[in-house]
């Protein structure tokens, strides 16, 4: 049986990842599928004054409550999956989580961006395709914006030529 991870979060991209491993499930009942969602930390100066405890309940909170619409997908479908929530990096814990759970990919959407803003970011999504173990299944969401497609290239292009004119 296939183990399959997918990274949620509160995006309108998650619920498109998850449909399609819904989709996935419908035609190989078989697989299994790991909800993940990663919280960030606390940062030190405030970690140190709240307990182990209430910082996991919260962790635990706010991930069910992003969680929330993805969850319901699964259970109107009537699809068997197991939640995992983890606080650390999301890069760091998705790679543990693929190898701890055997997972043999990941499937995740995420926005469609112009190839400049792809090439100058360092995306969760390019991160997972660097550096898993295992295939990453990438599922297209919303189109880039007018911003991304004219307004970046636009200001990466004068700023190239500020740095030009003033090395000249």
């Amino acid at each position: 049986m296939q183990q399959l991870l997918l990274p949620c979060d509160d995006s309108a991209n998650a619920l498109l990842a998850a449909r399609e491993a819904i989709k996935e499930f419908r035609l190989d009942p078989a697989l299994r599928i790991h909800l993940l969602n990663v919280q960030t930390p606390f940062p030190a100066h405030i970690a140190n004054h709240l307990g182990r405890e209430d910082r996991s309940e919260f962790h635990q909170e706010h991930a069910r409550a992003a969680l929330a619409p993805v969850l319901r997908e699964f259970d109107a479908a009537e699809v068997p999956y197991t939640l995992h929530i983890e606080v650390g990096d999301k890069v760091e814990c998705i790679l543990a989580a693929v190898q701890r759970l055997g997972c043999e990919r990941i499937l995740l959407a995420t926005d469609r961006k112009s190839p400049l803003v792809r090439a100058i970011e360092n995306s969760l999504t390019s991160r997972l395709i660097e550096h898993a173990p295992v295939p990453v299944e990438v599922i297209a969401g919303a189109p880039a914006s007018a911003l991304e497609r004219v307004g970046v290239p636009a200001g990466v292009a004068a700023g190239l030529t500020l740095l030009w004119v003033s090395a000249s």
